[in-house]
């Protein structure tokens, strides 16, 4: 296991956006697993209760949800979106062409957009994010693609991402 960590920009928003969550899942969330669970401990017989059993799944979900939002908090970089100067890094929104077909997406952390954003977001760490990162509008590269495909890309556009 790696034991490097990656930091993570975020916008203030975002990251005012996942300290709260955490903190609503570490102490209001905590608890009222425990009392569903508690409950549903109550109803009898652990083996045949579908209850008890979708709550300790329910608590596990929210207990990796914290494990994930303690370390993006605690490696975020908070601040403005860097300058575009029409080189990929991480926080800038990127239009490229993929295999010939156009696409617009931030590179950087899906937790940077809002929910009710449209814009796909793809991490530094992905086959994508790491072939472009640090390329420059006009350039191509290429990556594998998990299927063990090539794939070509071509960086057309660099903009500073704008909340």
């Amino acid at each position: 296991m790696s034991t490097e960590t990656t930091e993570t920009w975020l916008t203030q928003e975002a990251f005012d956006r996942r300290s709260a969550e955490l903190e609503q899942l570490s102490t209001i969330g905590r608890v009222d697993i425990a009392k569903k669970i508690e409950a549903a401990r109550e109803e009898g017989d652990l083996k045949e209760n579908g209850g008890y059993h979708a709550a300790k799944e329910e608590q596990g979900k929210m207990e990796a949800r914290i494990r994930v939002l303690t370390e993006l908090i605690r490696h975020a970089k908070v601040g403005a979106a860097p300058t575009s100067n029409g080189v990929v890094q991480s926080g800038t929104v990127v239009s490229a062409r993929i295999l010939g077909d156009e696409s617009t997406f931030l590179l950087g952390s899906r937790e940077i957009v809002g929910e009710d954003s449209d814009l796909d977001v793809y991490s530094e760490g992905s086959p994508l994010g790491a072939a472009i990162l640090g390329h420059s509008v006009g350039e191509t590269v290429s990556y594998t693609a998990p299927n063990g495909k090539e794939i070509s890309v071509q960086i057309d556009k660099v903009e500073t991402y704008l909340p």
